[in-house]
Parts: C-alpha cells; structure tokens; sequence
C-alpha cells in the first residue's frame, strides 16, 4: 500500500483549488504529496510539469496510507467524510490544530491583512463582489475571490500588499475551516442546497456557521433566523427588505418612494440601483453594512450601487425580441436562487414568466417554487435529469412541458412566450448532467439568444 511520507502534507483534489493548495505549499517550502480518488484526474500532465517529483496517488483513498501525514489538507469539491478520510476526522496534530483542514485554513495562517467573508445559499457572489467594488472606492487595495474567481491561496501572490481580502466562501470551503477569525462576515440566506453532501439542513446550515468562528462583526438576515449564529459575537447587524427596526438595514418609504435605510436615515432611492429586483436591494443592503463597519463612506458606497449593473448569469437580460424579454440567471444553480428571480421578476412583468428549468437537482425539494409558479408563470418548459421530479411538484399549479435539453426548452419558449412575457433560465438545479458547469449553460443561452437576434427575432 502507498504511504504517506512522515512530515508530508496530504492534498485531496487536483482540481482548481486542490492546484492553488499544491503552488501554496510549494511556494512555502512545505513537503507534500497529492491523491485524488478518480483513476485519471484532468490535468495530470500539467501538474507533473509544475511539480516534478511529488507524489500522486489516484484511486480509492482506502487504498493509501495517511497515518504519518504531518496535515490532511482537503480540497473544497471532496467530501471530507469518503472512506479513507473519514476515519482521520477528529484527529489533531501535535500542535493541538486539527489533522484534516481545507484550503481556507491554509490561507488564514498565511494572510496579513483583515478578512471580510461572505456566504448564504444564494447571492454570495454579488455581494462579495459588491463589497470588492466598495472597497476600491474607497481606495483600499483589496484582493477579492474564494468560491468566487480567483482562489483564496493564489490572492495571497497575486496581490501581495492586499490592505483587505473579501472571500466568498461555500459551506464546503467553511466546515474545513476551523477558525476564519474574519474582521466582518455576512450569512445572506438560506434555503436547500447540497444536501447531497450534507445530508439535511441541519447540516448544511452548521457547515455555513463556521463562517462566525472567530469573527468580530457579522451581518444577518433579519428575514431569516437560520442565518443568525448560536453563539454571541462581539458585535452583529441586521438587514430586513422591511421598515428597520432600531439599528437595523432596512428598506422604507419616502415621499412615496422606496429608500435604503440605516435606522432612520434615507441613504438612497431603490429606483436608483444599478439591480433590479427586491432580493437584490436586500444584497445591496448587506453590503452596505459590511462597509459601513470596515470605515467606507456611505456617499462612496451609495454610487457604487448605483454604477453597479450585476453579474453575468445572474438575472442577466441579454434581449428584448419581440417584445419578449429573455433573461440569463444560469446561476440559479438551487431552489432558493430561481425563487428569489422569480419573485424579483414576477411583479415587474407586464405579462408572465416562461421558466426554463432543470439539471442535477442535489436532493431539493422542488415544491416551493409551485406558490410562484402558479402566481406568475406561463409555463415551465423542463430538462434534464431532474425534469420527472421539477414537473411533480409543478405540475398542478402551472402547464408543464418536458424536453430533451436547454435547446429544445429554447425552442418551446420561442413558440409559447407572448409580448410582455419573459423568458428565465433559472435552472433551480446543477448543470452537470448536460454541462461542465453553470457558466457554459448560460453560455449556451446567451449564444442561442444572440443568434436569435442577428436573426430579426424571427426563428
């Protein structure tokens, strides 16, 4: 059986962040050796070219011995309890720190500059990247990544005299990590996701509770008590799309508009946001309340939200055909994201929502979306391997149709969408049966919309 060298460092994964894990501990000097449970991971020969001579297992983790590893360090996309590791869980070193940790733990040791993390269920991307823009206005040199862009372990070299870092970290990246210890954190949300990997909310909401370990400010969901932390902090603020409470972000009238608040006082008009959509006021809200504690200016930050248009695949309009408008928000990647789109949208339509949906489902449970559905949609055109389940709990609340796949659902739209309508990929589900990922299913979208275009809108 392979072995594990005493005083080597075991990496998990060759994948993204697996890699920036092996040039981590490459660049600090740090002996190591790398397994990965699938028989040819992607990428072996540029990972022998950059790291000639360290050793690779790929297989089972059964089948290696790990009980002289000096640390286990686990990449976000492997399940820390698969056979072989779950039996090192509990384990310490001889420090006293945990034996098994992710890339994150790494990257706390090695930071020398205030962490603002990010995460929740859904939005953790415009938020951090928010945040990020926030931060640049406000003239500080900030390194911005994480499950987002850039791995956490490659800022550390990509901008070195960084003042700030802002993560936004998945529950798979927190439960590695044993403390953050982060300057200011915000847990957005949360609804069903990953169960697959966690087994049940309960465990999918302790794997995001790890983002307040050690944190000196948080901001919460006043809307959403499963995002608040079990344990007091130091200090901690609220954000609700309601009138605030004392001290609380929160959204109000004016002269008969809708403001951004902070306790009583009117930061901004809602119609001023370069977003659109209630849930994205609650994000702009958040981001506010991460800044206001970090020392940005309110006025800074207020044009930031204004300038501020949104992520590609994130409720992205790509066009208006025919008077129909068709919608990018390939990142809806779970449940709670496709109703947060829907009810964003929804109201704002003259006419109704076809909703394009689909993919790996993860275990959720579909049956939320069936109230929106019924209240806003046309029809919801089906695919992939979790259509039987996604047209179950839709079934009795609005029409339904099954088709093979994106293009044929693309298809469907074009002949049943109407003038006022509004085309919405918001797959409610992952795109791995039928894609490598989200980003080339909203690729795939915005080429077909775009040909459709060039076309006169005629197709």
């Amino acid at each position: 059986m392979p072995k594990v060298a005493k005083g080597e460092t075991l990496v998990v994964g060759l994948g993204v962040s697996g890699r920036a894990i092996c040039r981590h501990l490459a660049r600090e000097g740090v002996p190591f050796m790398v397994a990965d449970t699938r028989e040819e991971p992607p990428g072996l020969d540029a990972f022998r070219d950059a790291h000639p001579g360290v050793g690779l297992h790929c297989g089972p983790l059964t089948a290696l011995d790990m009980s002289e590893a000096e640390e286990i360090v686990v990449s976000p996309g492997v399940d820390p309890h698969t056979p072989g590791l779950a039996e090192r869980q509990g384990h310490r070193r001889a420090n006293g720190e945990p034996l098994v940790v992710g890339e994150i733990a790494l990257f706390v040791r090695a930071a020398h500059a205030p962490i603002a993390a990010i995460t929740g269920s859904n939005a953790k991307s415009t938020v951090t990247t928010l945040l990020g823009d926030m931060a640049e206005a406000a003239d500080k040199r900030v390194a911005v990544g994480g499950n987002l862009g850039t791995p956490a372990l490659d800022l550390l070299v990509e901008v070195p005299e960084a003042e700030l870092y802002v993560l936004e970290l998945s529950s798979f990246q927190l439960e590695t990590t044993p403390c953050l210890g982060a300057e200011t954190v915000a847990f957005l949300n949360l609804s069903e996701d990953h169960l697959d990997r966690h087994g049940d909310m309960a465990g999918y909401r302790a794997a995001k509770l790890g983002i307040f370990r050690g944190a000196r400010h948080a901001v919460v969901n006043a809307e959403d008590r499963m995002t608040w932390p079990d344990a007091p902090l130091p200090a901690m603020e609220r954000f609700t799309t309601q009138p605030p409470e004392a001290g609380e972000w929160g959204i109000a009238k004016r002269g008969g508009q809708d403001w951004l608040m902070h306790d009583g006082t009117a930061l901004m008009a809602t119609a001023e946001l370069g977003l659109a959509g209630r849930h994205n006021q609650a994000n702009a809200l958040a981001a506010l309340a991460m800044g206001h504690h970090l020392g940005f200016s309110l006025a800074s930050m207020c044009q930031v939200l204004r300038q501020f248009k949104g992520l590609a695949h994130r409720s992205e309009v790509l066009a208006d055909i025919d008077g129909v408008r068709w919608i990018n928000d390939s990142k809806g990647t779970n449940v709670g994201a496709t109703l947060a789109a829907i009810a964003g949208l929804g109201p704002a339509q003259p006419g109704r929502i076809v909703l394009l949906a689909g993919g790996v489902g993860k275990g959720a449970d579909f049956a939320p979306l069936a109230g929106p559905m019924a209240r806003y949609g046309r029809e919801a055109i089906l695919f992939g391997t979790d259509a039987p389940r996604l047209a179950a709990a839709l079934e009795d609340s609005v029409a339904v149709t099954r088709v093979a796949d994106l293009e044929a659902a693309m298809q469907r739209a074009r002949k049943i969408a109407e003038p006022g309508d509004c085309v919405l990929l918001s797959p409610a589900c992952a795109s791995l049966d039928q894609f490598p990922n989200y980003l080339a299913r909203g690729e795939a979208f915005r080429q077909w919309v775009q040909r459709l275009v060039e076309e006169g809108g005629h197709g």
